[in-house]
């Protein structure tokens, strides 16, 4: 009998998960061979249906949900596995962009419980990660389904990544930075021959990052493995013009295959026309074909992407975006200053894990531009205390206190904002996904 959905999520949380793993780093990376194991255990589902297989340092999520809304645009059945989840783990596993439900959920985990009873014992390679047992879950479920594909966020990295098991048609990598270094490091050019590791025999290169040093490791691997086709930003694909508009951007974009004007994105933030591009490209390579425009558009204008640039709030103005790195960050901050720059002041909610410097990222996500900064912990095992946060903020010259949690942090936020100001929820995913959750459950709002 399959578990409730409590005992199944506890199963689950016995497993070694990234979590762990980043906060004790005596502890080995997964491989793919126990993973491997377990798909054969199951059937193989992941090759049950094609793939468009996602990675990159920053902007990955909101591709995934781009690509997907252009699938479904097109009359697709599309299973999305994307990480992180916000605020239910439920999040990550998707069809036509609708979270699995809580009883298929428990049923997935509770066979899966039963399952790993079935893995050989005695060859060193352990249980099957937390991860890895989520990514196993999705690929069954959109087999079962059955979806017409898949569309399949990288956890961490790619070439070891659990969803690495899957024979991509597509493989989009949206750019490289340095993160996760303790794994992927110490270099950019080590993260980025970890994440060429999803290209495979016979697939298509979607490569949006544009530093000639790191795209030629990924045609390397592409011709390495056997790749069909590569395409790369700037020289086969462009984003011709890229204006604010009201709630978003209107854009004009170029693929190897169409031109697309004048096309409204209902995503803010500069840096979203170019998720949405790799996104494009990536659908006509599935399709090997042009989307037509008016789909293209009702795409473009339906697409949305939580905790990325969302506004849940007006008078004050709420922002959450969950930058997690230095260029993430930047780019948050520039699309605050095009889009929101017009609000009189700002005040910031910010947490951050360990592992971040804290001046660095303050001062990446501007916070010396914020009337006061409320620092926080996120919900994590890798939080940065508050305290250090608040310190750093002060040293930047901006007034900045310490609070016990993100709900903390926002009753605070919303007693010294004025109606006209600006409060941004930033730092870490964790922390807009705690938002979102304060906000919806009433916190003093």
């Amino acid at each position: 009998m399959a578990m409730e959905l409590g005992d199944a999520l506890a199963w689950l949380d016995s497993h070694q998960n990234l979590e762990r793993m980043l906060a004790d780093t005596s502890r080995p990376p997964p491989d793919l061979a126990r993973m491997r194991r377990l798909m054969n255990i199951l059937g193989d589902p992941q090759d049950s249906f094609p793939v468009i297989h996602l990675t990159g340092t920053n902007g990955k999520t909101s591709t995934a949900r781009a690509v997907t809304t252009l699938l479904m645009a097109k009359g697709l059945s599309v299973g999305t596995f994307t990480s992180p989840h916000l605020e239910a783990v439920n999040e990550r596993l998707t069809a036509n962009g609708q979270p699995v439900s809580d009883h298929d959920l428990a049923e997935l985990l509770s066979d899966l419980a039963l399952l790993e009873q079935m893995l050989p014992e005695g060859s060193g390679a352990g249980r099957p990660t937390w991860f890895e047992l989520l990514a196993a879950a999705a690929f069954r479920w959109f087999a079962e389904r059955p979806v017409d594909a898949g569309v399949i966020e990288v956890g961490l990295g790619g070439r070891w990544d659990a969803t690495n098991v899957a024979q991509a048609q597509v493989a989009v990598v949206t750019n490289v930075g340095l993160d996760h270094v303790e794994f992927l490091g110490p270099t950019v050019a080590d993260v980025a021959g970890e994440k060429a590791g999803i290209i495979k025999a016979g697939s298509t290169l979607v490569l949006s990052e544009t530093d000639p040093a790191l795209a030629a490791i990924f045609e390397a691997e592409a011709e390495a493995v056997g790749a069909e086709r590569i395409l790369l930003r700037d020289r086969d694909f462009e984003v011709m013009s890229n204006d604010l508009a009201v709630g978003g951007r209107l854009i004009s974009l170029r693929t190897p295959a169409a031109e697309y004007y004048d096309v409204y994105l209902a995503l803010h933030g500069r840096h979203q026309a170019y998720n949405f591009l790799d996104a494009v490209v990536a659908a006509e390579e599935f399709f090997g074909a042009p989307i037509e425009a008016d789909l293209l558009a009702e795409a473009a204008a339906q697409v949305r992407s939580p905790g990325r640039l969302e506004v849940v709030g007006r008078r004050p103005l709420i922002v959450l975006d969950g930058a997690k790195n230095i260029p993430g960050a930047q780019a948050m901050a520039a699309a605050i200053d095009e889009e929101f720059g017009h609000v009189r002041s700002r005040i910031m909610v910010v947490g951050m894990l360990r592992g971040k410097d804290p001046d660095e990222m303050l001062q990446a996500l501007a916070a010396p531009k914020a009337r006061h900064v409320i620092a926080c912990p996120p919900p994590s095992p890798r939080a940065q205390p508050a305290d250090v946060v608040a310190k750093a903020a002060m040293l930047l010259g901006t007034d900045a206190e310490p609070t016990g949690s993100v709900g903390e942090a926002l009753d605070r936020a919303r007693e010294l904002a004025t109606e006209d100001d600006l409060i941004l929820v930033t730092g870490s995913l964790y922390v807009v996904g705690a938002a979102r959750t304060a906000l919806a459950q009433g916190h003093r709002t």
